[in-house]
């Protein structure tokens, strides 16, 4: 079992020492991804403006690993305010629709950058 890196110039560059993604026999686990804008580096906006972030930064680091967002198997999501779970799911829903990966959504007290949301996902090839 060989691991792969995965990059994608069209996702934000990580903070910290870790991967964007790393690809293991038929399976890519993502980082955590936060609504960083690949372009100009800041977070800006509401919940929903955060989630369409996030998961368009997770979009990109998919594609680049010969995946995408219809093959995600398991989400975890993190949101600074649980008050914020009706907005994101509401963005969450026009990504995924049908394809309903399991998912765990937590509350967490303080996330990086400060932003209102963190996703990590795991997908298959």
């Amino acid at each position: 079992m060989t691991k792969e890196f995965i990059y994608s110039k069209n996702a934000p560059e990580p903070i910290g020492p870790y991967s964007q993604a790393i690809k293991l026999n038929n399976l890519i686990f993502s980082s955590g991804q936060i609504a960083l804008n690949p372009v100009n580096g800041l977070i800006e906006g509401d919940i929903k403006i955060q989630t369409r972030q996030t998961l368009e930064n997770i979009k990109s680091i998919l594609m680049a690993g010969g995946s995408d967002i219809s093959k995600v198997i398991k989400v975890t999501v993190y949101l600074k305010n649980i008050g914020d779970f009706a907005g994101m799911n509401e963005v969450y829903s026009e990504y995924f629709g049908e394809s309903k990966p399991a998912r765990s959504t937590i509350e967490a007290a303080r996330l990086p950058k400060d932003s209102l949301i963190e996703i990590d996902v795991i997908a298959e090839m």
